[in-house]
Parts: C-alpha cells; sequence; structure tokens
C-alpha cells in the first residue's frame, strides 16, 4: 500500500495551491486525487472557450438542484468543474478578493484569525497583478491581468451612465477602494486562461514528491479509530488503498461534505438510512450551503456589440485569426468584462449588489443530447446582477451510499424577507442604469422582460421565473468553534477526529461579496501556511 505525507482530495482551486505549497520543501510526499480527468482541452486554454465547457459532458459535472419552490419548481443548472484545475478550468475567470468586510464578518463569525488585515497579505502574496500599461505588481504564483485596453468598445455606455447618474467607479475592484463601476480583472496572462492548475499544479508536478492520480474516485476517508489514516479509491474499476499522515478534503462545496458523508462524518439519521455507520454526528456537514443568485437583462443594441463578430462566420475566422497569431482579441477575454459592486441606498455599510455589463447576448439550443450556446445574429448587450450577500441557506446531502452518485443539492433560495428584499433593490438599480440617457440610446428593444418598466413585485416575480445560481456554493462544511455551529475550526481541523482538515470553498464561514474563486485560492494558501506550521 503506497504511502504519503499528505493525501489531497480533489485537484481543483484549492487542491492544486495546496499541493504546490506543500510540496515545496521537498521532503513531505504528497498525493492528489483527482476524479476528472487532465486539464488538456483547448476549450480550458482559450478564455473564451468557457462558452464550450458550460455544458461539456466530459469536464463538467452539470448538476441539477432539487425542484425549488421559490423558483417555481425549476430546477437550477449547476456547472462544476471535473477536471484537474476544478472550476476554475471552466469558470469565466473573473478575480475577485470580495469585499473588506466579508472577511472582518468570517472572524466575527468564529474563523478567529481570518480577518480582512490578515488576508489581505495572502493574497498580495499570492498575487502578480499585470496592468493596462504592460508593467507588473508582485511576484506571486497567481497571475491577474488588466484588461480595459482590450474590451469592447460598446462598454464605453455602461461607464458613461454611471458618471451619469453619479454613482461611483474605481480602478480596481480589488484595491482599496473597491466599490463602485469598473473593468474586471481576469484570472488570464498573455492570453491564455490562468487556472490554479496552471499555476500551481504544473510547477508542483516538476517535483519527484508530487503524483497525481486523475480519473481516480474517493470511495471513503479511511479511520484508525478517530483519527484518518487514508483513503479507499477506484480506478477503472479496481479498488485500492494509499496510507496518509494527513487527508485534507479539498474537493469542493458540492463535493467535500458528500465525501464526508459517505465517510461516517454528517447527520447521524441520514447516514443510518443509507447504511452508514455514524464516526461523528454533526447536522452541519452539507448544511448551510449559500449561493449567489443572480438575473440578466437582455437588450438588442443600436451599435454593434460582440455579437456581430463572434455569430457570422467571417467574424469568427477573424476573432480566430486574431487568436492564433497575437493571443488577443475577444477570444483572448471573457464576456463578464465590465460590472462593480454598489450599494442600492446610501446608508449601507458596504455594497449590497454586483452588477454584470456584458457586450454580447446569446441562445442556447440543444443538438442532440447537447447544450450549446450561440451568440445572437443581431447586436445586443446585457446588464445583469446578483445580491451580494445572501442569508437562505440550502443543504448538500447523499442521493445514496454510491460515490459515483450525484449528491442531493437543495439551494433553498429566496427563503427570507432579506434576500427577497435584495433582490427588488438589485432589479431598482439596474433599471435607474438602464434608464441613464447613455444606455437608453443602446437601447433597441428589450429582448424578454424590461425591468425599467417593472413595479417591486413584478421585479420578485420575473426573478424567480428567470434567476439562477452565479456557481458560487459555499459554507456548506463551514469553519467554526464549535461542532453545534461548524465542520471545521479555524485551522481547518473537522471537529471530532484527528489528521483530516477541509480547505476549499465548503470551509468559508459565509459567502463572500463577490465570485469566490479568489477567496477559495486564499483560503488554500493559508491553510497550507497553518499545515505547515503545525508541522513544524
Amino acid at each position: 500500500m503506497d504511502q504519503f505525507d499528505y493525501v489531497i482530495i480533489g485537484a481543483g482551486s484549492a487542491g492544486c495551491v495546496l499541493a504546490d505549497r506543500l510540496s515545496a520543501g521537498g521532503n513531505a510526499r504528497v498525493l492528489l486525487v483527482e476524479r476528472g480527468p487532465r486539464d488538456r482541452s483547448p476549450w480550458i486554454q482559450m478564455p473564451a472557450g468557457y462558452g464550450k465547457l458550460y455544458y461539456h459532458p466530459r469536464l463538467n459535472y452539470g448538476y441539477r438542484s432539487q425542484a425549488e419552490e421559490a423558483l417555481n419548481g425549476r430546477q437550477d443548472y449547476w456547472p462544476r468543474g471535473r477536471v484537474v484545475g476544478g472550476s476554475s478550468s471552466i469558470n469565466a475567470m473573473v478575480y475577485c478578493r470580495g469585499l473588506p468586510q466579508d472577511f472582518d464578518d468570517w472572524a466575527q463569525a468564529g474563523a478567529t484569525g481570518w480577518n480582512w488585515e490578515t488576508v489581505r497579505e495572502v493574497y498580495e502574496r499570492i498575487e502578480t497583478r499585470h496592468l493596462a500599461d504592460g508593467t507588473a505588481e508582485g511576484d506571486g504564483p497567481l497571475h491577474i491581468s488588466d484588461v480595459q485596453n482590450q474590451i469592447h468598445r460598446v462598454n464605453r455606455h455602461y461607464f458613461d451612465a454611471l458618471d451619469q447618474l453619479q454613482l461611483p467607479r474605481t480602478e480596481d475592484m480589488n484595491g482599496t477602494r473597491p466599490e463602485g463601476g469598473g473593468v474586471y480583472r481576469l484570472n488570464t496572462l498573455k492570453g491564455r486562461r490562468w487556472s490554479a492548475a496552471r499555476a500551481h499544479l504544473r510547477p508542483a508536478l516538476r517535483r519527484r514528491n508530487v503524483a497525481l492520480r486523475c480519473d481516480t474516485q474517493v470511495v471513503r476517508i479511511l479511520f484508525d479509530g478517530q483519527r484518518a489514516t487514508g483513503l479507499e479509491l477506484r480506478h477503472k474499476g479496481r479498488v485500492s488503498r494509499v496510507k496518509a499522515g494527513q487527508v485534507i478534503l479539498s474537493a469542493g462545496a458540492v463535493h467535500s461534505p458528500q465525501i464526508l458523508q459517505l465517510s461516517g462524518i454528517g447527520p447521524a439519521a441520514q447516514l443510518q438510512a443509507h447504511g452508514i455507520t455514524p464516526l461523528v454526528a454533526n447536522d452541519n456537514v452539507g448544511g448551510n450551503l449559500q449561493d449567489h443568485l443572480g438575473i440578466n437583462y437582455y437588450f438588442r443594441a443600436t451599435e454593434k456589440t460582440l455579437n456581430n463578430v463572434l455569430s457570422p462566420w467571417h467574424g469568427k475566422l477573424w476573432a480566430g485569426l486574431q487568436y492564433v497569431l497575437a493571443r488577443r482579441g475577444p477570444l483572448a477575454l471573457s464576456v463578464n468584462q465590465c460590472g462593480g459592486f454598489f450599494r442600492s441606498r446610501p446608508e449601507l455599510p458596504s455594497a449590497d449588489q454586483q452588477l454584470y455589463f456584458n457586450p454580447v447576448t446569446y441562445t442556447t439550443t440543444q443538438q442532440g443530447t447537447r447544450n450549446v450556446i450561440h451568440p445572437d445574429p443581431f447586436p445586443g448587450f446585457i446588464l445583469g446582477m446578483q445580491p451580494c450577500r445572501p442569508n437562505s441557506l440550502g443543504r448538500i446531502d447523499l442521493a445514496s451510499a454510491d460515490p459515483a452518485a450525484a449528491p442531493v443539492i437543495r439551494a433553498n433560495p429566496l427563503a427570507t424577507e432579506d434576500d427577497q428584499q435584495a433582490v427588488i433593490a438589485g432589479g431598482r438599480l439596474c433599471a435607474q442604469i438602464l434608464a441613464a440617457p447613455a444606455l437608453q440610446q443602446l437601447i433597441d428593444a428589450p429582448m424578454y422582460a424590461d425591468v425599467r418598466g417593472m413595479s417591486d413585485a413584478e421585479i420578485l416575480v420575473d426573478f424567480r421565473d428567470r434567476c439562477g445560481t452565479v456557481f458560487h456554493p459555499v459554507a456548506t462544511c463551514r469553519m467554526g468553534q464549535a461542532p453545534a455551529e461548524s465542520v471545521v475550526d479555524p485551522k481547518l481541523r473537522v471537529h471530532g477526529v484527528d489528521g483530516l482538515r477541509v480547505a476549499d470553498a465548503s470551509a468559508f464561514p459565509n459567502i463572500t461579496s463577490g465570485n469566490t474563486n479568489a477567496p477559495t485560492m486564499m483560503l488554500a494558501h493559508r491553510a497550507a501556511d497553518l499545515i505547515l506550521k503545525d508541522a513544524r
């Protein structure tokens, strides 16, 4: 039986970071286990290729939530990366640290040592920030690009609208003044996606003390008494075991609680119903699920947008040539180009809405058994919004004791009055921006519902009809002080057992205000600091 000092479950955003950091000294033997394949697809490396990955049957789990009463009985689509790099290999690459208040709230929620001043230092240590003028700041492994000189010119109307309404603007949503409208920084370098796998795992795999096993299913975590000692694995139908000095679970907010439950850590009654003997009874495993829910407002435009480039065959050819020859053009970018963080009321202590302004509209069609995204054959744009800090709580639970079975996702959205009022506030903010003269002149006609003419009740009804997850699930193995309120302690050690940590977005005490990939990688870096400190 193979033996390792550290066995990491999941080669996603957090697992790649941990494999790099824990192996850097050259002494510790590290095994990284990934259920999906290697990240060799060209659609992963090309930033705009994520449109091809959104429904990819091999590289994306493509989960569905349970039918949600608040969404009029709809099942929401939950893409999750099933590939080395995890969701950092299939996401839209927007890099947002989160607002400072988010992390001070973490500390107040019981995550001692995770306040803004502490995590800010971690961010600055791990980043290399490429500025629009070609210079760079920092020397970290994670490359973040300012693409303001490359975005589509139609975005100027969005910024003119903000100015006309005297809404704030910011040069950097990760800077000292993160609130306001701006251009999103992207996890790209020289026109390529800079995933966690490219930033961390590729350098780590050059070391002789690191092993990666792909296409390998974790059946369960093995224990000797209350101590984690290794994993039971399945690869191509064959079951094997590995020993570990320490097991680190980094499978994400969906799979980390699933693996804990399969291993006997979770709600006792549920485990027993699936024939699993409870090792540690903790109802918080899989609970406290939070996610961002958002909506897009679509409009035909009076001038050319990215649709005019990406829809006709000759536009696609030109964009392809730009990318192949110079790693520039629309294929080198995310369609999520502009947006920002705003307060829907000036008296609020921090931003409560995140906006996206995209110079493209698109339609999803079915081709055979696959869904395919197509840019529309006419000019159009999107203004989208998501409330920043929802407080409705859902759950991730086992569907069966089969580790290959998809878990049961009950997101429970819009369960609180606060969340419903935040939706109305976001809709009102979008209507205000769309009514500014700069955007009025850009609008030819609304494509679907027009938020500009809606009442508060109609905004909420439309949201229930059309909203969807923004793919930021967190907190299903949340960090805190006591087992009664959490799954792991502030050092990310699982309550009730030894030798087992959870280090990924599932450990967030609560959701951050924006995109969650950046704070997930930050958390993994700080987790490595804590693990190495304990080892010393």
